[in-house]
């Protein structure tokens, strides 16, 4: 006899039953042809003391030619049941339940789970008919003013499927991370037609649709190590331009599509994105072409990490106009005085207040800023480019980036870290309210990491603004991986993690640089 979900819900807090009967129960006795539905895993974020975010997808055709069929799928919704334990071979089970996907939201799922225990490991799964996922760890936060003593977490970003494997993401599983910051750039929406590929993105066409961009973060979540990682530890998550369109911003099209249909396709861009991604239902469920995923999270008294929307909001790029300046572009104070108007935003006036309002009432000993876009400037003295900013960056909003800079400098704010992803190459930066001068002091310091296996910039270019700008530390572009940090109470170490190569599907990993953050001592110092 079938269950209903109120009685299964019963059954639930008095017996331990077994996961092929809550799968019944939640797939109305289904049988899974091809095995399982879960074939893009499963993944948590949004961690805190006394929950996460659980997610996964039914999708048991990843990648389908029909719009109008989500994953192979014509029905309207599926029940979904979960199961929360404190051991891997969920013997101790502490909660468990049933949730309704949507046709609307491609089958997927966002559990926003409350009520666990803070400062600890939790194992979780997905049944439906007759199948089971596999299983993924999440920790939930430490209570709030917990003295915690260390923290360890990696950042990601910049994966471009067509252009190499993903094996630094299974090298940042095996390091056991807390979390893992995904910083942008998570999948790519154009096709690579300049540079040879080592695999290739399915429909070969550049998602534009709802149904492209859902086909494109199926493909690349069909990856092993993509799988591995994000089972492994909760993610906190932002974007960049990729996700959407190449250089993006706000309502305005790289390509000057007009604000109302690029609109359409920014909507069709994000929804996708929140199929994907274990985001709160809550705080993060699309509406139209908006949708809100700056957040915060504290791990007790030891970290505050504010993760940050940096295409979102940001005011229209510098001089935008065609036939040339859709795309990111130099521009110098002198040619182009928009660039300099202090009314300009990188991340939008709510958000500017929300993150300052964090600054002011953060209890933590560091405070690490997790965005897509390096936040050092990047100035040349000579040649062409003279004088000249990089539109796409902060030094395309340099006004904001001063407002953010001087608010941590007023608030005294207790070791401020800035994370960013973006550039496809390694970097570690001096932040200070005045660039020009070399001994002015350090008020932040931030750490770049490099691309996952997009290709690097410009080297000789890279290495002109390295000569001019004494606040940049280092600059490597040469290799692809991430960035493992470890937290504690009296520094923050950064590992600057290399894999050999991103042709080769095992590729081994190896420490380029080290670098280190004292406790009071803004700027990186190596180690």
């Amino acid at each position: 006899m079938a269950l209903n979900r109120r009685r299964f819900l019963q059954l639930a807090a008095t017996s331990a039953a077994a996961p092929a009967l809550i799968g019944r129960a939640a797939g109305q006795g289904r049988s899974w042809a091809n095995g399982t539905p879960f074939t893009l895993g499963v993944a948590a974020g949004c961690p805190r003391p006394t929950g996460f975010v659980l997610w996964t997808r039914l999708a048991p055709e990843p990648l389908t030619a029909d719009p109008n069929l989500p994953g192979g799928l014509s029905d309207t919704s599926i029940d979904v049941a979960y199961e929360i334990a404190h051991d891997n071979a969920f013997q101790d089970i502490v909660t468990r339940g049933i949730t309704a996907t949507e046709r609307e939201f491609a089958h997927s799922v966002h559990v926003e789970v409350d009520g666990l225990e803070p400062g600890r490991s939790y194992w979780y799964r997905f049944m439906s008919g007759d199948a089971v996922s596999r299983t993924g760890r999440a920790m939930t936060a430490p209570a709030a003013g917990t003295a915690l003593d260390r923290l360890r977490f990696g950042y990601v970003s910049c994966s471009n499927y067509e252009l190499g494997y993903f094996s630094p993401y299974r090298h940042l599983a095996d390091e056991n991370p807390d979390f893992v910051m995904y910083l942008g750039d998570y999948i790519y929406e154009y096709i690579e037609t300049r540079r040879p590929t080592v695999r290739k993105h399915s429909d070969g066409v550049e998602a534009t649709t709802l149904a492209t961009y859902r086909n494109r973060y199926a493909q690349y979540q069909t990856d092993p190590d993509l799988q591995r990682l994000r089972a492994e530890a909760p993610g906190l998550i932002t974007w960049d331009d990729h996700e959407v369109e190449n250089d993006y911003g706000d309502q305005w099209s790289a390509t000057f599509i007009e604000p109302a249909p690029f609109l359409q396709r920014r909507a069709a861009a994000y929804r996708a994105f929140y199929e994907h991604m274990p985001l709160s239902p809550r705080l993060s469920r699309p509406d139209g072409p908006s949708m809100r995923i700056y957040d915060r999270f504290d791990f007790g008294t030891l970290a505050r990490v504010s993760m940050l929307d940096g295409r979102q909001y940001r005011s229209r790029a510098a001089c935008y106009g065609p036939p040339k300046k859709g795309r990111a572009h130099f521009e110098t104070p002198a040619t182009c005085p928009e660039l300099m108007d202090e009314q300009r935003s990188m991340i939008g006036a709510e958000q500017e207040g929300w993150l300052y309002l964090g600054f002011a009432q953060s209890p933590a000993r560091w405070n690490i800023l997790g965005q897509d876009v390096m936040m050092a400037r990047l100035r040349s003295t000579e040649g062409d480019l003279r004088d000249a900013y990089w539109t796409d960056s902060w030094d395309g909003f340099p006004s904001s980036r001063a407002r953010v800079l001087q608010r941590i400098s007023d608030t005294k704010l207790s070791n401020p870290v800035v994370l960013s992803g973006d550039i496809h190459s390694y970097w570690a930066n001096d932040l200070k309210l005045d660039f020009d001068k070399p001994n002015a002091p350090v008020v932040a310091t931030e750490f770049v990491g490099t691309s996952v296996t997009a290709n690097p910039p410009p080297e000789e270019q890279m290495r002109r603004y390295v000569r001019d700008n004494p606040h940049i530390r280092y600059f490597e572009p040469k290799f692809r991986g991430y960035v493992s940090v470890d937290v504690t109470r009296e520094r923050m170490q950064t590992r600057y993690r290399t894999v050999s190569d991103v042709t080769d599907p095992n590729a081994t990993v190896s420490t380029l640089k080290n670098y280190v953050v004292e406790n009071g001592k803004p700027g990186a110092v190596e180690s």
